[in-house]
């Protein structure tokens, strides 16, 4: 019998749709796991309003996942 997961999700990034998508994208290129909140509400209740999106991955994984997100906004900023 597997053992259930009772790991905590955190959220590590918030932004549009698309950029969230991104930052998911880029998240599981580098082994984490991450999955979006709320990521269907604009498109079937307000499809004409932009809300933002949540990116959420474990608690174990926050560290590794703040690390690729400083590293993509410093790259993305010119830095």
């Amino acid at each position: 019998m597997k053992e259930e997961d009772k790991s905590k999700l955190i959220e590590v990034y918030k932004s549009s749709p698309w950029e969230a998508e991104l930052v998911k994208g880029l998240l599981n290129a580098n082994g984490i796991q991450a999955m979006l909140k709320d990521s269907m509400l604009p498109n079937i209740i307000l499809p004409a309003v932009v809300m933002d999106v949540a990116v959420l991955v474990n608690e174990k994984d926050y560290e590794g996942a703040m690390e690729v997100i400083r590293e993509r906004e410093k790259n993305k900023n010119g830095g």
